[in-house]
């Protein structure tokens, strides 16, 4: 195979293959109590790294990924060309410099590494906006040397503006993005483009349905799938439009593969690759028990046409949009996830805020910042089933978050609301009414658009007016009123 893995710069001084091997499968590999050779498999490793896939993708959840990593590094090829990229993912609650700090030494040691070339940051839930804590902790020890570089995974439009608005200084966002899932085609790379932020793909071949495996092939058993991956991304196919339709598109994938000489999957991870922002794709592997690096290669030895495209787009303009934005999957509705339904999961979060007994069977909600203790308020407050948000800004602690983006400030403060809400018992969908102050009319527009896009399936009536907000720093402030169970 004469094909040459193709490289980029994530980041000043980070190069990479733009197919990343992904690990997460060593998970499935150890599921149910089995284990691995630890050492076998970081064997495993070497085929990919001499063809040219010297970046690998894990995470602190990924089984014994990181081991494995770690003994490739130190014992199998010391002093070998390879990016180790690695995820970490907190429980919601609190968190301190203490925990961020043990997180990343533990990864480290497993790693067996003096710094981590990427850590990737995911958050449960942006109600609660102690995830911020974590990503400004986590940028401490970048600063000190442990880190090279921060990136998140999962994360939506809005919270990586937050993120890059707030000064945290992010170089890519691992999310979803294939032919069945196309979401990050559209805001998501825009703001990337914008700040220079790269997209990491995964799911690019759908855990092994967009392969020739599948073509032609009647609709599988849904409750009786493999891996992990395959539960996963079923759910993904079903709600873009189900079986048929996902046939079209492998028919059309056939079709642009035959010409190339190479394989649907090829065809499938190269229409990601192609797309605006995108760094590169991430592809599974199953160390030790299956490679695939000969077929990886193939993704390198051809580009798409404008026939290929237009093809290939027919196919998926058939297809329904999954709906929402990057990373809802793990938030809301529909859970597209390998265990289906997380709202469980969610609802045993930790309270965002502290909740105490008021007079007259009040419950009252505090955020902790000094201006309630000072000035005497609460940032919400329940009686009976009725929810009274205070005007609430985009502080956190002693940080402004958001900076001088007026949108970025928008999403924090109803990220701050929803986080009362929910520590009262309610949800965003509660909400009846708010009303918008903004200090400069030219951000009205910025910041109705940030509340369309909170509210929109909500519609509660709203008012938005100029007015002199306390402290000049301040873009907007957002009080809400949500009436539970309908009133």
């Amino acid at each position: 195979m004469s094909a040459v893995v193709d490289r980029c710069e994530l980041a000043p001084g980070l190069t990479i293959a733009r197919a990343l091997t992904g690990l997460w499968q060593i998970a499935d590999m150890e599921r149910d109590g089995r284990t691995i050779d630890l050492t076998a498999t970081a064997r495993a490793m070497a085929p990919y790294v001499d063809a040219g896939f010297t970046t690998f993708d894990m995470a602190d959840h990924y089984g014994s990924a990181e081991v494995v990593s770690g003994i490739y590094r130190a014992q199998v090829a010391p002093g070998a060309d390879v990016q180790l990229f690695t995820k970490w993912v907190p429980k919601p609650g609190p968190v301190s410099r203490a925990d961020v700090r043990a997180a990343v030494e533990r990864a480290l040691e497993r790693l067996q590494g003096r710094t981590i070339d990427l850590m990737q940051f995911h958050a449960w839930t942006f109600a609660d906006p102690r995830w911020l804590d974590a990503l400004f902790y986590l940028d401490e020890l970048r600063a000190e040397g442990l880190i090279r570089h921060l990136g998140l995974t999962n994360f939506d439009t809005a919270h990586l503006r937050i993120c890059l608005a707030s000064g945290i200084p992010i170089v890519s966002n691992q999310v979803s993005f294939s032919l069945v899932d196309r979401r990050a085609a559209g805001q998501m790379a825009a703001l990337c483009r914008e700040h220079g932020v790269r997209i990491l793909a995964y799911g690019t071949v759908q855990g092994g349905f967009l392969s020739d495996r599948w073509l032609g092939k009647p609709e599988p058993d849904w409750e009786h799938l493999d891996t992990w991956s395959q539960m996963k991304y079923g759910r993904f196919i079903r709600t873009a439009g189900g079986w048929e339709p996902f046939q079209r598109l492998l028919h059309a994938l056939h079709g642009v593969a035959t010409r190339h000489g190479v394989s649907i999957a090829n065809v499938a991870s190269r229409w990601v690759l192609e797309q605006p922002a995108v760094g590169g794709v991430i592809i599974g592997a199953r160390l030790g028990a299956s490679a695939h690096v000969d077929d990886n290669l193939r993704l390198f030895s051809f580009a798409l046409t404008a026939q290929d495209t237009a093809e290939i787009e027919a196919a998926t303009s058939a297809m329904a949009m999954i709906p929402g934005d990057c990373g809802d999957e793990y938030r809301r509705p529909p859970y597209l996830t390998a265990s289906g339904d997380l709202s469980h999961h969610l609802e045993d979060f930790p309270s965002p805020y502290l909740v105490k007994d008021g007079v007259d069977g009040r419950r009252i909600c505090l955020s902790g910042t000094s201006w309630e203790t000072k000035y005497g308020y609460s940032r919400a407050v329940r009686h009976g089933n009725r929810i009274l948000v205070s005007g609430t800004t985009a502080s956190h602690g002693d940080r402004l978050i958001g900076g001088t983006d007026a949108a970025a400030q928008a999403h924090f403060v109803i990220d701050k609301i929803e986080g009362a809400l929910r520590s009262l018992g309610a949800r965003l969908d509660d909400v009846v009414r708010t009303r918008v102050f903004t200090s400069k009319l030219e951000h009205w527009e910025a910041i109705a658009r940030a509340h369309g896009e909170r509210f929109g399936a909500i519609l509660p009536a709203n008012t938005l007016v100029r007015a002199e907000l306390v402290g000049e720093e301040f873009l907007v402030e957002i009080e809400a009123e949500a009436v539970v169970g309908g009133g």
